[in-house]
């Protein structure tokens, strides 16, 4: 099946997370898949998505409450992981696109638990760092955070930080900075 190259899916992840160690029997688990989709002719990017998911194998503590503004009563009318890794096959053509994350982390995250819930990897095998691509770009000495990488470019952060849609939006903007796609539209 050929790849879709007219859009990337722009994704950030948020999961379960404590102070310190996580407490006994839990295991830090994706909360929210904050998605942005990015044309890559035009950099324009469509409205952010937040697809929150129940934890199943963990609670929230209100260190991740206070992160990432996601209450209990929120991931309640959530979604369960697997039907998201569906959702994100089916909607998005995810296995046909390439993706791009912030760093690692996520890229990392959703390998590791697919593996733990017995699920297929959404995606295919494309995936753009964004955090190591700016600082390759710019000749930065190490990678820098968002928030660093958007008052670098003199972009304004919009939203919430550690908010995976939002995060997902501003991502977006760096990706296109990255890629050069500004200045392309007609």
């Amino acid at each position: 099946m050929a790849k879709k190259l007219d859009k990337v899916l722009v994704i950030d992840l948020e999961a379960t997370c404590w102070e310190g160690d996580p407490p006994e029997g839990q295991k830090s688990e994706i909360i929210e898949i904050g998605l942005c989709v990015m044309d890559t002719a035009t950099g324009e990017r469509e409205e952010p998505r937040a697809i929150l998911i129940k934890p199943q194998r963990s609670k929230l503590s209100d260190y991740c409450i206070q992160l990432t503004t996601l209450t209990p009563e929120m991931l309640a009318d959530g979604i369960d992981f697997a039907e998201a890794r569906a959702l994100l096959r089916e909607e998005y053509e995810s296995h046909r696109r390439t993706w791009a994350s912030y760093g690692d982390y996520d890229r990392l995250q959703f390998l590791e638990q697919c593996e733990a819930w017995g699920v297929p990897y959404p995606f295919g095998r494309t995936h753009i760092n964004v955090k190591n691509l700016l600082a390759l770009k710019m000749g930065l000495e190490r990678e820098v955070g968002l928030r660093r990488a958007m008052k670098l470019l003199d972009m304004p952060f919009e939203g919430v930080l550690h908010r995976g849609m939002d995060d997902a939006w501003n991502i977006a903007a760096v990706l296109d900075w990255v890629l050069g796609a500004r200045g392309r539209q007609a």
